[in-house]
């Protein structure tokens, strides 16, 4: 059960099921080592649109557009992963800096926060995971699966309701329970990291795969790394505001 939907069993199986000449096959640990280039890519984008904020913001939404577009793509498409990761990296880099810059406007200080939390939160999952102090059993990934579920649904609910000009101040404000709605998002993200390493590694061990299967795998990695920081800076922006 993979929750990431960047991840699918599918893709490793037929990587599995071709013959390929590099007799390498992928691991978790060489999949880490491309998250973190990825996240230097993504860095690397974030430091251009941070620079000069102000001439980023109006093509942010279209720079996101272009970003699911590739990310769509490399799901279905794993052998481009290679190449399409970094672009995908790259382009989630650039609205991220724009993003982070309209946060640090606001509050100076709270993207260094939310950077390293999101970094010191990735390496304690992993920490957890390879030492095995949580194991990702059949009951823990259904609670993961369902709580990430839930939290979709009330996002795209909201969103509805904000259409019809309800008020969706318990997800936006600084209130006590808007806190608390970003705090278990926020936990859910970290969590669902152990899902993801989980799966990588069941399917390493199910089937021999090429190294270009490390791009796809870090690249479903990225994206909760992307989710979680986003979730970071929200909620730290909702207790500066208070």
């Amino acid at each position: 059960m993979a929750q990431n939907p960047t991840l699918n069993e599918q893709a490793f199986r037929r990587a599995g099921s071709g013959t390929f000449q590099n007799t390498r096959s992928m691991t978790l640990q060489g999949t880490i080592n491309k998250t973190f280039l990825l996240l230097f890519i993504c860095v690397l984008g974030g430091m251009i649109s941070w620079t000069n904020p102000s001439a980023w913001a109006p093509y942010s939404l279209w720079i996101l557009l272009g970003a699911f577009v590739i990310a769509l793509f490399t799901s279905f498409k794993p052998t481009l992963s290679p190449i399409l990761s970094p672009i995908y990296a790259f382009a989630e880099g650039l609205f991220l800096g724009a993003l982070s810059a309209a946060y640090n406007t606001q509050f100076h200080g709270i993207v260094f926060n939310a950077v390293a939390a999101t970094i010191l939160v990735f390496f304690v999952m992993l920490l957890l995971y390879k030492t095995r102090i949580i194991k990702v059993t059949r009951g823990l990934m259904i609670t993961i699966f369902s709580a990430t579920a839930a939290i979709c649904l009330l996002y795209v609910g909201s969103w509805i309701l904000s259409l019809f000009g309800v008020s969706t101040a318990y997800l936006t404000s600084s209130s006590p329970l808007s806190i608390g709605i970003s705090v278990v998002v926020c936990l859910v993200a970290a969590f669902n990291f152990l899902l993801d390493f989980h799966f990588i590694d069941q399917m390493t061990l199910q089937y021999t795969v090429p190294k270009y299967m490390e791009w796809y795998s870090a690249f479903g990695l990225l994206v909760t790394l992307i989710w979680l920081y986003i979730e970071i800076l929200n909620l730290l922006g909702k207790t500066q505001r208070r």
